[in-house]
């Protein structure tokens, strides 16, 4: 194996063990930053011996036992004996708990995100600044901040009681949608689906419905994830190249998991929250899910679902779903008015959904010679790069 074979090793081990430890050290230490730490300076250890000695046959539990190492150090200091005490708590699952400890209310709302991604995920700063449509400098001052404030204020891990789980429910929700965002369509690598960080937000997503079962917004959440999921097997060929909706095999969509997300936005209906932010796109969701073919899509619908979802939050990335789904129902021009509108928004001007969506518009409109340069230009800003391949190629498709 070459060096530059276990570097991508490393890195890959890291990407799924790193919740794992962070959750453990937490636990150990009550101290959630200094746990961030210690996982962090295991990492290097694997840097700076596997290439000496080759990659361990157990690589996440020797990652484990290293940063475990390091933790009994600093309880050894801190003359800490319980921490292999149980905790008794509302929640019963330890990345949750961790998720509910970084969304505290000292820290700010973004802040609370964007710790929670970087800690918990192992997000880049860069991917995360994705996310929120927002310069790499600016997250990582809030991630710094956010750890600073964790560790001033002596703040534990920490499990929050019945009546703060309801306050810190919005930001944990927002935590968990930008988890399950970043496995469906990955910032940065070589793959665009990141599987695990998927199933992992499912998975707290139907943990925090059974803990908070009379919140509409987390039944809405649930909803959105699962219909999305419901895709997965149709997103990519065998090559693992992206297939666009319109272009997907229906019957790999996954029935079972649709029924399971369409049971939840019922329930969130049921208790008054339809019109919630994650409702109403899960609503959208619904209709494609509904649709047993691309032609039978009602467009219409989904389009005056966007309106609600632009009325109820002011985000440039809505208006530009809105976009595609006018140009669906009423035709490319109107469409195009919307997104010739968004191009001066200052969060839209790296973002490269914003040039592939106006040269779809364009080669509808048979302005091909424009329709190839927002293609080329939506491709060298893409940071994945299966979707620039896939922006490449549309880019170099002939007029039909």
């Amino acid at each position: 194996m070459t060096a530059a074979d276990i570097h991508r090793t490393i890195l890959a081990v890291w990407r799924i063990e790193q919740p794992r430890l962070i959750t453990s050290l937490s636990r150990m230490l009550r101290d959630v930053p200094l746990a961030e730490d210690l996982t962090q300076e295991a990492l290097l250890a694997a840097v700076e011996h596997w290439p000496a000695t080759g990659v361990p046959e157990k690589p996440g539990a020797w990652l484990m036992a290293t940063a475990k190492r390091r933790a009994l150090d600093q309880l050894r200091r801190r003359r800490m004996l319980d921490w292999d005490a149980a905790l008794d708590d509302d929640i019963g699952d330890e990345l949750l708990r961790l998720i509910f400890t970084a969304c505290h209310p000292l820290l700010s709302r973004e802040a609370r995100a964007a710790l929670a991604l970087r800690m918990i995920c192992g997000l880049t700063t860069e991917e995360i600044a994705r996310a929120f449509l927002l310069p790499d400098a600016t997250i990582g001052q809030r991630i710094v901040r956010a750890k600073r404030t964790l560790s001033e204020s002596g703040l534990a891990y920490e499990t929050p009681r019945r009546g703060e789980l309801s306050e810190r429910l919005s930001s944990v929700l927002e935590v968990v949608y930008l988890i399950f965002n970043e496995g469906y369509t990955a910032a940065r690598g070589e793959h665009w689906l990141r599987p695990q960080l998927c199933h992992e937000a499912l998975r707290i997503g139907r943990v925090l419905t059974s803990i908070a079962p009379l919140e509409p917004e987390a039944h809405g959440l649930l909803a959105l994830m699962e219909l999305n999921a419901s895709r997965t097997a149709a997103r990519t060929d065998a090559s693992g190249e992206p297939i666009l909706m319109l272009e997907q095999n229906r019957a790999l969509w996954d029935q079972f998991q649709i029924r399971r997300g369409m049971q939840a936005l019922g329930r969130a209906r049921e208790l008054e929250g339809a019109g919630g932010f994650y409702a109403l796109q899960a609503a959208i969701i619904a209709c494609h899910a509904q649709a047993s073919t691309a032609d039978e899509t009602d467009w219409p619908r989904i389009s005056g679902l966007y309106a609600e979802l632009a009325a109820l939050v002011r985000s440039p990335i809505i208006e530009l779903n809105r976009a595609v789904a006018v140009g669906m129902a009423e035709g490319p021009e109107a469409a195009l008015v919307i997104v010739e509108g968004l191009a001066h928004e200052p969060a839209l001007r790296t973002y490269h959904l914003l040039g592939s969506v106006r040269g779809d518009l364009l080669r509808k409109l048979g302005r091909h010679a424009e329709a190839r340069a927002a293609f080329e230009a939506a491709a060298a800003l893409a940071g994945n790069r299966r979707e620039q391949d896939l922006l490449r190629r549309r880019a170099a498709e002939p007029p039909t």
